[in-house]
């Protein structure tokens, strides 16, 4: 869907490139959409997720329980901070955590669970969210590939996660050129977040009477260069204007695709009750996936396993081999849905 871009040379040549208006416009925006304004844009999804773990004071040797059937990008933040991600298993028709291996994984060393909407589905929420309140832990949303997608009525990103990791690269929506954001259900969090994000630098005290870095603003955070440019939070002030039509369409293909599988010897995957997918792509279980991919792409559509399950990845360590994921990864095919087709 071509836009214009009416900002960009006001913008590039106003000398005002680094967060400042624009941003906090999109943040606005992005709140106002999800339901939860506790929301800050970064210049990347791995910033967004490196935010959240330092904020949240993950330590190293600290385990968070997660499923490998993601995006490498959703959990290699958490190699680079030397937490241990602890591989539960999914559901082999949905692709989703199955909650009770989630509970069996749980140690004394767990401090999160990471609740993934693999591909734009949504998971178990309320079970996680239950789980995790009985046992004292942070609840970790990664909507890599979920913005838009809803529970029972409500977006992604205000389903009750302590925090909700955004990503807003290229192949997301909405698509900033890259970027994420990060958003936080509890206000004392999100404050903490909103200097960790900038260095550790309250900036309203970081400047004396003339304008010089001042000697009372102490810097008692470690923190990140995280903040977007005002370019990219421009391009997702625009995206922002037309999310619900790109997402309808997505939707309206998802049904096509319904229909064409209808009587097929494939069947879609399965859905969580109560939600509503954003279909970033549309899921198929094959028998023979393989054949499944040549043929659709004989018929010049990309059909494609997407992700490689994450427990192939050495940086994670040696963990068992899960029954449910084998299963789902042998037959799970993505079909394109994007509102472009």
């Amino acid at each position: 869907m071509p836009q214009e871009l009416p900002e960009v040379d006001s913008i590039l040549h106003s000398g005002a490139l680094a967060y400042g208006k624009w941003g906090r416009e999109f943040e606005k925006r992005l709140g106002e959409y999800v339901g939860n304004n506790q929301i800050l844009a970064t210049n990347s999804f791995n910033a967004a997720y490196q935010v959240a773990i330092t904020t949240l004071g993950l330590q190293p040797d600290d385990e968070v329980i997660g499923s490998p059937m993601t995006c490498l990008a959703s959990n290699q933040p958490f190699a680079t901070q030397h937490v241990k991600v602890i591989w539960a298993d999914i559901e082999p028709t949905s692709g989703m955590l199955d909650v009770e291996d989630v509970r069996k994984k749980i140690t004394p060393c767990t401090k999160a669970i990471l609740i993934n909407h693999f591909c734009g589905y949504v998971g178990y929420v309320d079970e996680i969210l239950a789980l995790a309140k009985e046992k004292g832990l942070y609840v970790i949303e990664d909507a890599i590939e979920g913005f838009g997608s809803e529970y029972k009525g409500k977006k992604v990103g205000n389903l009750g996660a302590d925090v909700t990791v955004y990503s807003f690269q290229t192949v997301r929506l909405p698509n900033t050129i890259d970027g994420g954001a990060v958003s936080f259900k509890d206000a004392n969090l999100y404050e903490k977040a909103v200097l960790v994000r900038d260095y550790g630098i309250d900036r309203p005290k970081f400047r004396d009477d003339m304008n010089e870095i001042s000697l009372l603003c102490d810097i008692a955070l470690p923190g990140y260069g995280a903040t977007p440019s005002e370019i990219n939070s421009y391009v997702g002030c625009l995206q922002m204007e037309v999310i619900d039509e790109l997402l309808e369409k997505q939707q309206q293909q998802a049904r096509k695709w319904d229909a064409t599988f209808q009587q097929d010897r494939v069947k879609p995957v399965s859905i969580v009750a109560n939600t509503k997918p954003n279909y970033w792509v549309y899921g198929i279980l094959a028998d023979n996936k393989r054949e499944f991919m040549q043929e659709w792409r004989d018929k010049g559509y990309y059909a494609s396993g997407v992700h490689l399950p994450n427990t192939y990845y050495s940086v994670f360590g040696s963990q068992p081999e899960l029954k449910g994921v084998k299963e789902f990864y042998s037959k799970y095919v993505a079909l394109p849905c994007g509102w472009w087709m």
